[in-house]
């Protein structure tokens, strides 16, 4: 067939007698010129700029500029590349129906197509280089075209073609979109003045822009970009090369700063609170607030969202239109289509749509649109839920910031709540937020799809829907009932945890008396009933699952079972996949729907809980400490604070302090003194104004502006106190932070500082010296250090008034006396500050200036100690008998050096850190090691590489029998529901047959047909219950075994394995990752194995039906390979930068809740505004990308399936055997674009997930000890050892096999009965020696023997069970008395009475409630220290060894109870071993036998007078240095 521009079968085509215009092929012909002119015009100007702009450095983000109408122009152009896709449809269908080639019906459409991309191409090109002058050409082209397609609709007119003809309409449209295109340009043109105007108009880049820190584009790229996450590519693509962090994500953009959005819904919320100031009982709406904040960006997300559902309900209808036309083509191919003729050669709508093609690509596109829409849907709730969670966060803080003293300490608002509000209310509100469009859309849905199917099927179509709403409440049953179960599995979890804690804290211990199974037992109980609450929380959750995958299949057999039997035509193939697709396209909201009605009832409770924070009591205006009081000048001149009759109360009512009336002494020392109780501290907090003043007034000076120094004081922060509270308080930051405390550094004032509170010998023990991270989630200081820590800071700041509340409290003699000399004294005193003391410690009185003596909160007497001295001789005689007796417990205290103690303990949890760091290390490589080349890409393939080593451990410690039942019935169950499908299909295709049958033999078919559907759907939904109940009890025993597992190797673990491992590190193992192993791995394992398969038997449905559809896999395949690759890389980062970004924001939170006097003294609010601003701002942005990178793989899934439906669509139309395969391919075609983002989504959730299993598994590698000995028990005698006698032979002990001996070639013999003490300086090895009496640490040569039996021969737990020993440290556990004494209840009351009186313990447990039987909170906590340590000796005494060890018993613990301790080792355990090892040489001075030990050697033995008569030995020296 030749080809000609008019075709060659029509005379008349080029006559032009009538006028050119008059001529169809000319008028199209004209239509080509505009098109032609573009693409002369722009390619050189394309080509040029490209060209130039490659040879430039990227151009950076800040040239990207709006011109006006921007949004606007790109609607319009896609419109217009639709129509024109319509346009070129509709003229390839009329030309088919030529005798010959007509090009004029489509050649200028499809000219027009590539003119219109080239246009949009060409003006981002022209916006990104803000090159406005350019703009010219697209106004040309705009007119030219309009002229020329109205000239076209005109002739239209003239010739009088009807309106009902497509491509008449087509025209109509065009001639519109031309138009509007056009008047955008005029509209930029007046704008930017760039052409016929005298002065353009300069234009700025939007802020954020010019801020190179900002990173994340979504607000500012063009819309084809916004729509598809375009320039989310460079991130993606760039977190393969090196791991996302926060700074390859900047900053926030200004309009979604926490800041921004707390102003607009403060004011929202202002606004609520007027309305209702006149009604007492009504509160503010937060909803309304909340609306009138964000409602905006909820109403465009709902908009997007009903678009999409929309578009939804194209597929069913392009299948039935697809299936039935190709049914009606594959029966009229014996029947000829006649030829039309050309002159008349216009299609009507209808002829269009029947055509299978144009019905492929309208689905084709109409899920392109509808899946983009779906997207910015929840891109836009995600946005504005981040944005609210921001604001909320804000309001809470200035809240917190603000509230009333009274309310924390009276219990009203307890941190707890706090937190609450900050972790969990606002995410739920966050949460419900994102689900909020579902709320409207998916009733409409509904309603859509029930229309539908009633159109398809009639009355039938109701049955089917019927089911699924009655089947839709069940699920919202078994929902509520997940969550009751989520809750008492968090009960029993935290439970397990407290007492894995204890078993870690205490594990030494344990492992000396041998009690380890004890305690191990009591954590695997609670485990047990853990994993019952969990048992039913898997059932429901399998529940769950079954529901959603039988209740469709339930729904299509009721359906088409009815029909069959009530319709006398048989079921069409059009009719059945259309209506199947429905049900597809029904069930996902009424399964959403159970879940979003959940979040909304808990988003109604968090608001409730919010407003009722934001109403709370606030702390009073302190305008006063601004120094605005009308306050005599006079006074104000000597005085920095006055208080006049004032009354306190903590918001009681009551008054807690009365009648108060003091002078605060500029630049002097105060010291208020009282006993304990009488309002000290109280009266601190109410001069800052943290106590509610019933009546009075506090006066605060005017800083002492009329002195000559009056520059100097200016320069110091006015009106900020500097406050060190009782109760030390500090910040997670590092040493220095916490001292400076936002104060511009000075070194030599820090150094100062420093000295004064004695910190430098703590800060040299910090592994990182004062950088080192200290508070909760750094090193836990002792008390005395971090007082000395918050002394440090109030003295640092640069404030005229310090108050130090109780100071001294917590430290020992020595650095009391260094802090006030130094420190306060020459430091405070120097610089004239006022200082206001807190204090116990009356010997330091003389030095006060003034002094504020208090009783029972009132104001005994005020002046100085003269004063008192003269006017109450009474209390001065009392004070001096006080003082007299502190300093005589001085001198009994003055060996009792407790800072040196407290240095030890911190030494002591720092030595093993290089271990530490080691360990972690060995944590994170795991079995990658054998090629030990450590270059970049090794690490990135690690970084790619899915862990399948680890899922294959997780799946088999399930059971191999779990494993191969739960792949087995998967396999099955996605067999059958093909079947069903396939059966469906051979049914509805035989039927068409079977009508040109007689119908006797169609009766017969049908019900066989029936038959077997309603067997196999019955199979299927049976199948589904079985497999979702398999993966949650696989999931299940699979935890149960690794917890089971982990726990037992910890416990039996080496104690260096506890030195050297932090134990947050061990806990998490058995809190966060635990929990991940038994509550998230299942579900999504089970999801992953569903959408694989699911999208597998789809593929494999389709090349069944059209083999060609393969080739065309290939390509998508591949696609789809890169791009799960590098989204699941950059998932994992961004899921770790949120994660780890949440911490600090919610411990700055319960941080400023607990400092807020402080910070408030200070005047520091703004400061922490600031910073939790940034960490809200920070953990956003990690947030808003992680969403961000879903989308943008949702997006490509999608328009891969997309690209799946076209080919599926196309070569079943061209190839398909049957119209039921054809149907049944587009319906999985269409399965597939829902399954395609979930399988990459799983698997980047899985690959995090199983980072928990990987670390469990790295704990169960570890050796333990070895506890079977060469002796049965039963070889042992029973009351071994008898005599204690100890021979201690050639021993030498090494931690570990790799490090050096920590004891060398040690001998010694120590008769039954002897009481030995064993002494040395630190590191001598004299902790070492007790151990090795415990087979604690490994002994490598020598031997120890005790009665005649080698200890290295007995098994371990024998050996520990027959020894005593006391530690240093005295340690409790949380249960009753009787449990910490005897935890294996072995032994009757009268021995524990016994115990308890040799301890002198005996009246104290008396007269608790229930004696043996009262309870000890968690370490002992109810009991002092000295308690504590007398508890550790009667249990040493219940067990009734004859060898008794005590490590270091004295150090931590009281002269009275060191006496007692003393006295009963000499008389109770008169006939027993004792060995003692001293910290104090003191102690041991009468023991029978001494042992001097050097660097790990046995210096010296003999008795102690013997040792002391040689003057140049070791052990004098030890008692010299000592004394």
């Amino acid at each position: 067939m030749r080809l000609a521009f008019c075709g060659n079968d029509n005379a008349s085509a080029y006559n032009i007698s009538a006028g050119v215009l008059r001529n169809v092929c000319f008028v199209d012909a004209l239509n080509l010129v505009p098109h032609v002119f573009l693409l002369f015009i722009t390619f050189p100007i394309l080509f040029i700029g490209w060209g130039s702009q490659s040879s430039k450095v990227q151009i950076h983000h800040n040239t990207w500029l709006h011109f006006p109408g921007h949004n606007l122009r790109w609607i319009l152009t896609f419109t217009l590349l639709f129509v024109h896709v319509c346009e070129i449809a509709e003229g390839i269908v009329s030309d088919t129906q030529m005798k010959s080639r007509h090009l004029h019906l489509f050649l200028p459409a499809i000219m027009g197509f590539v003119a219109a991309t080239v246009s949009i191409v060409y003006y981002h090109n022209i916006e990104t280089s803000n090159f406005p002058k350019l703009l010219l050409a697209l106004f040309l082209y705009w007119i030219m075209a309009f002229v020329t397609k109205t000239i076209k609709l005109v002739r239209y007119c003239q010739d009088g073609v009807p309106f009902s003809q497509l491509r008449f309409c087509i025209t109509g449209i065009m001639v519109i979109l031309y138009g509007l295109l056009m008047a955008v340009e005029i509209n930029v043109i007046r704008v930017r003045r760039y052409v016929f105007f005298m002065n353009p108009q300069k234009v700025k880049p939007p802020e954020d822009l010019q801020d190179l820190g900002v990173r994340f584009l979504q607000p500012f790229v063009n819309l084809l970009s916004k729509a598809t996450y375009w320039w989310m590519n460079t991130l993606i693509i760039s977190a393969h090369k090196k791991p996302v962090d926060l700074k390859a994500i900047g900053k926030l953009p200004i309009a979604m700063r926490a800041l921004t959005n707390y102003v607009c819904l403060k004011e929202a919320y202002e606004e609520q609170k007027k309305k209702v100031a006149d009604q007492p009982n009504r509160s503010p709406s937060i909803w309304l607030a909340m609306y009138s904040a964000f409602g905006r960006p909820i109403l465009l997300s709902s908009t997007f969202r009903y678009l999409a559902d929309l578009l939804g309900f194209a597929g069913p209808l392009c299948i039935s239109g697809i299936v039935q036309g190709f049914q009606n083509t594959t029966n009229n191919t014996n029947t000829t289509e006649k030829l039309k003729d050309p002159s008349n050669s216009y299609l009507s709508s209808e002829e269009f749509l029947r055509n299978v093609y144009v019905l492929a690509v309208l689905l084709f596109l109409a899920l392109i649109l509808q899946r983009t829409f779906l997207q910015a849907s929840y891109y836009v709730t995600t946005e504005t839920g981040i944005n609210l969670r921001g604001a909320l966060l804000a309001m809470i803080y200035n809240k917190i910031l603000r509230l009333s003293t009274s309310n924390l300490s009276m219990g009203e608002m307890t941190l707890g709540q706090i937190n609450n509000l900050v972790a969990i209310e606002t995410n739920q509100l966050m949460w419900f937020l994102f689900l909020c469009p579902n709320l409207w859309a998916m009733p409409v849905q509904i309603i859509m799809g029930v229309i539908l199917l009633y159109n398809l099927l009639g009355v039938s179509a109701l049955v089917g829907a019927a089911v699924i709403v009655l089947l839709a409440p069940i699920q919202y049953f078994i929902a509520t009932k997940l969550a009751e179960a989520q809750k008492s599995t968090l009960d029993y979890s935290t439970e397990r945890l407290k007492k894995t804690n204890e078993i870690l804290k205490g594990i030494k211990l344990l492992k000396l008396y041998a009690w380890e199974h004890i305690f191990c037992t009591s954590v695997e109980e609670t485990r047990m009933k853990e994993l019952t609450s969990l048992k039913t929380f898997a059932l429901h959750t399998s529940l769950s699952i079954f529901m959603n995958a039988a209740i469709p299949i339930a729904a299509v057999l009721a359906t088409f079972v009815t029909y069959a039997y009530t319709n006398d035509k048989p079921l069409q193939p059009a009719q059945a996949f259309a209506s199947l697709s429905l049900f597809h396209i029904l069930v996902t909201p009424l399964f959403l729907l159970s879940t979003v009605v959940r979040f909304a009832v808990k988003a109604i409770v968090s608001v409730q809980k919010l407003n009722e924070f934001l109403l709370s009591d606030e702390i009073g205006d302190d305008s006063w400490r601004g120094g605005d009081s009308s306050v005599a000048y006079e006074s104000c001149k000597k005085h920095t604070g006055l208080v006049t009759n004032g009354y306190f109360s903590w918001g009681s009512g009551l008054a807690t302090l009365s009648n108060i009336n003091i002078r605060i002494p500029t630049g002097q020392m105060t010291m208020i003194v009282g006993q304990v109780g009488c309002g000290k501290s109280s009266l601190l907090l109410a001069i800052l104004g943290e106590m509610q003043t019933l009546e009075g007034k506090v006066h605060w000076s005017n800083v002492n502006e009329t002195e000559p120094s009056f520059e100097a004081s200016r320069s110091r922060n006015r009106y900020s106190v500097a406050y060190a509270a009782q109760k030390p308080w500090l910040l997670n930051a590092t040493v220095e932070e916490n001292i400076i405390f936002g104060s511009p550094f000075n070194k030599q004032r820090y150094k100062a500082v420093t000295d004064a509170c004695s910190l430098q010998p703590d800060i040299d023990l910090l592994p990182f010296g004062d950088q080192t991270e200290i508070g909760e989630r750094g090193i836990n200081l002792s008390g005395g250090q971090r007082q000395r820590i918050c002394v440090a800071r109030a003295l640092y700041q640069n404030t005229n008034i310090v108050f130090l509340d109780d100071p001294f409290s917590a430290l020992d003699i020595h650095l009391s006396d260094h802090l006030m000399q130094e420190g306060i004294l020459k430091f405070l005193q120097e610089d004239k500050r006022t200082l206001v003391l807190v204090t116990h410690k009356l010997q330091y009185l003389p030095h006060a200036d003034w002094i504020i003596a208090m009783k029972d909160g009132m104001v005994l007497r005020e002046g100085t100690l003269k004063d008192i001295q003269n006017k109450d001789v009474e209390l001065y005689e009392h004070w001096k008998t006080l003082m007299n007796r502190q300093d005589q417990e001085l001198e009994k205290d003055m060996d009792a050096d407790q800072t040196t103690l407290e240095r030890k303990t911190l030494r002591r949890a720092m030595y093993p850190r290089e271990s530490k760091s080691q360990l972690e290390d060995e944590d994170e490589e795991e079995e990658e090691e054998e090629d030990e080349d450590d270059n970049m890409s090794t690490v990135l393939r690690l970084r790619t590489k899915m862990p399948w080593r680890t899922c294959w451990r997780y799946l088999t410690s399930g059971g191999f029998f779990l494993l191969f039942l739960m792949i087995f019935s998967k396999l099955l169950k996605h067999s059958v529901i093909v079947a069903i499908d396939y059966w469906l299909a051979t049914w509805t295709s035989m039927d068409n047959e079977n009508e040109l049958r007689n119908a006797a033999d169609a009766k017969n078919t049908k019900t066989y047909h029936v038959a077997v559907f309603s067997i196999l759907s019955g199979a299927g939904i049976v199948l589904c219950l079985i497999t979702s109940l398999t993966v949650e009890w696989m999931g299940l025993t699979a935890a149960k075994n690794l917890h089971h597992n982990l726990l037992n190797k910890i416990i039996l673990g080496p104690i260096r394995f506890f030195d050297m491992t932090p134990l947050g590190l061990i806990l998490n193992r058995f809190s966060a990752d635990t929990n991940i192993i038994d509550q998230h791995i299942p579900p999504t394992l089970e999801s992953l194995t569903r959408s694989t398969l699911l999208c597998l038997s789809a593929i494999g449905m389709i090349s069944y039906a059209t083999p060609w559809f393969l080739v065309a896999l290939v390509p998508l395949g591949i696609a789809f390979y890169f791009i799960q690759k590098y989204f699941r890389v950059a998932s994992k980062d961004l899921q770790e930068l949120d994660d780890s970004t949440q911490l600090p924001l919610l411990c700055h939170f319960s941080e400023t809740a607990e400092g807020l006097t402080t910070i408030r003294a200070f005047r520091h609010e703004a400061r922490f505004k600031q910073r939790m601003l940034e960490l809200t701002d920070t953990n956003n942005i990690a947030y808003l990308f992680l969403s961000a990178a879903n989308r943008w793989l949702e997006v490509r899934t999608d328009y891969l399936g997309a690209c799946i439906v076209l080919t599926a669509a196309v070569t079943s139309i061209t190839e398909g055997p049957n119209s039921g395969l054809v149907g049944l391919g587009l319906l999985y075609a269409l399965t597939i674009t829902n399954y395609l983002n979930w399988v990459v989504r799983n698997l980047a959730d899985l690959e995090v997930q199983m980072g928990a299993v990987k670390k469990v598994h790295s704990f169960l590698n570890m050796e333990s000890e070895n506890y079977d000995g060469y002796l049965d028990s039963s070889q042992v005698p029973k009351d071994w050892p008898q005599e204690g006698e100890i021979k201690i032979e050639n021993l030498c002990v090494r931690y570990e096999n790799n490090l050096k001996p920590v004891l060398k070639h040690v001998k010694a013999y120590i008769k039954p009965g002897q009481k030995v003490g064993i002494c040395g300086r630190t590191g001598s090895g004299k902790s070492s020696l007790s151990l090795a009496f415990f087979r604690m640490v490994d002994i490598f040569d020598g031997r120890i023997v005790i009665d005649g039996i080698d200890i290295s021969k007995l098994p371990l737990h024998t050996l520990r069970s027959r020894l005593s020993i006391i530690l240093q440290d005295p340690i409790l556990f949380s249960g009753s008395i009787r449990f910490n004494l005897d935890p294996e209840c072995k032994c009757t009351d009268d021995r524990l009475w016994e115990a308890l009186e040799i301890a002198q313990l005996k009246n104290m447990v008396k007269s608790l409630p229930g004696g043996l039987d009262a309870m000890v909170t968690e370490g002992g906590e109810n009991f002092s220290v000295g308690q504590r340590q007398l508890f550790c000796l009667a249990r040493a005494f219940v067990r009734k060894s004859s060898i008794l060890i005590m490590d270091e018993a004295t150090a931590s613990i009281d002269m009275a109870t060191e006496n007692i301790l003393q006295k009963v080792v000499m008389t109770a355990f008169a006939d027993r071993t004792v060995v003692t090892i001293a910290h104090r040489v003191s102690h041991i001075l009468d023991a029978n036998i001494v042992i001097v030990l050097s660097e790990g050697s046995l210096v010296e033995c003999d008795t102690a007078s013997n040792l002391l008569l040689k003057e140049d030995g070791l052990f004098t020296t030890l008692v010299k240095t000592h004394k």
